[in-house]
Order: structure tokens, then C-alpha cells, then sequence
């Protein structure tokens, strides 16, 4: 297999450096939201959130910014997924807590393969 090296310019090497730390703190919430007892604070998300939003100007043109969107949309898709769904817990226990279960597989999916992307150095599908 002949696999050739892409060299990344110092400002796209910080940028996914800022993408591995971004991923990183997803992964820490997404983690301790499918292990039972596991508890990461909301303030995890919140700070890669805003990390991603203000670097995402920084990356425009690039094969990074998909990657920004990616996350992005990710925590803006399971934040309204998980308002929407709250209203089980209340009525029903169990059938709030396997739609928590599946919103944060998806979830925990969404971040594994953004960052396996990054790694790779591949856009994100729109």
C-alpha cells in the first residue's frame, strides 16, 4: 500500500491540535454518558463547544473546517435531542432513559468517527 504523507502548515498542525483537543473532551462526555455510574461535567462540552466556535473562522477554506461543523452540529443535534427526550424521565423511567441511551451511542459515534478522520486527515461529509 503506498500511502503518502501530507505535510499540514504550522497553522493547519494547530488547528488539529486544537481538533484532537476539541474530540478529547467529547469523548470524555460521550464516555461517561454510556457508562453507567460515569459522571463528566456538562462544562466538558461547553468549553469544546465554544473552543469550536471561535476557532472555526481559522480553518474556513480548509479540510478542517468540516470538521468544526462536525462537532458543532454533533453537540447542537444531541443537545436538542436530549431537551426533546427529557420529557420521558418525567412520565416514564424507563423509556427515558433508552432514548438517552441511543442519543448517546449516536453520539459517541459521531465523535469516534470525526476523530478518525481527523487522524487520517479527511473532511467530514457535510
Amino acid at each position: 500500500m503506498n500511502e503518502e504523507r501530507i505535510e499540514l502548515s504550522e497553522e493547519q498542525a494547530s488547528l488539529k491540535t486544537v481538533g484532537h483537543v476539541s474530540y478529547l473532551l467529547h469523548l470524555i462526555v460521550a464516555v461517561a454518558a454510556v457508562m453507567p455510574g460515569a459522571q463528566a461535567s456538562i462544562a466538558l462540552l461547553i468549553v469544546a463547544f465554544v473552543i469550536d466556535l471561535v476557532k472555526k473562522d481559522a480553518a474556513a477554506g480548509t479540510w478542517q473546517e468540516s470538521h468544526f461543523s462536525w462537532r458543532i452540529r454533533t453537540v447542537l443535534w444531541a443537545g436538542g435531542l436530549y431537551l426533546v427526550t427529557a420529557p420521558l424521565w418525567f412520565l416514564f423511567i424507563v423509556p427515558g432513559w433508552l432514548a438517552w441511551t441511543v442519543i448517546s451511542i449516536w453520539f459517541l459515534y459521531r465523535i469516534v468517527r470525526g476523530w478518525m478522520n481527523l487522524n487520517a486527515n479527511l473532511a467530514m461529509p457535510n
